[in-house]
């Protein structure tokens, strides 16, 4: 029981240690410092001192128009394609010729596809052909013989 006992008023003690450090740190806090006792002489404090900066705002106000900051100065931009000096007049005009059709690549792509169809439709037609060959010949044998 004796050794609780102990350990418990280890623990006040300490316990009020602390709390004594705490308001001595407390009280330095809030001690005033020989700049702000001036300060608050002279009628100002740290907060009316603040210097507000105005970048894209006019203030009405007199007092608050020395705080507009002038606008930001760009650096020049040099245009490289305007600085390059412009092409000879000696290059040979043919170098840069455009195709004739825009849509050549796609015939090129095409091509193949285009030829098998082509056969077909070409084989189509020799068959519509020989369709129409054969009618004229029964035609012409059925008028035959309707003349006989």
């Amino acid at each position: 029981m004796a050794a609780e006992e102990d350990s418990i008023e280890q623990a006040a003690v300490a316990r009020r240690d602390r709390l004594r450090a705490l308001k001595a740190a407390q009280e330095l806090l809030n001690t005033p410092d020989k700049d702000s006792a001036q300060a608050a002489e002279n009628g100002t404090s740290e907060e009316d001192n603040l210097n507000m900066k105005f970048r894209n705002y006019v203030p009405h106000d007199k007092q608050l128009q020395d705080g507009k900051l002038a606008p930001p100065v760009l650096p020049k931009f040099e245009d490289p394609v305007a600085a390059a000096p412009p092409p000879s007049e000696n290059e040979d005009p043919f170098v840069n010729i455009a195709p004739k059709k825009p849509n050549w690549d796609l015939r090129r792509d095409v091509q193949k596809k285009l030829d098998k169809l082509e056969r077909r439709t070409q084989k189509a037609l020799y068959e519509l052909m020989e369709e129409e060959e054969k009618q004229k010949q029964l035609a012409e044998d059925g008028g035959n013989d309707a003349q006989d």
